[in-house]
């Protein structure tokens, strides 16, 4: 199925990993967040939905928060 990706951000996270956020959209209209986590050799590749991404981005500005 074609798909239209468009590069959100690259981070450069701790212990040498980068973290690269892509916004999917396929030919029939579905949307996924996609997250390429680089770890040395290793790559770890998630397609994930809206609801999902806003769960975790709660989560993870939650955790952030905490002093």
């Amino acid at each position: 199925m074609e798909s239209t990706v468009t590069r959100l951000t690259r981070l450069d996270a701790p212990y040498g990993k980068e973290v690269t956020l892509e916004n999917v959209v396929y030919e029939n209209g579905m949307r996924v967040l996609r997250i390429h986590i680089r770890e040395g050799n290793r790559f770890t590749v998630m397609d994930i939905d809206e609801n999902t991404a806003s769960s975790w981005g709660t989560a993870m500005t939650d955790w952030a928060a905490q002093t």
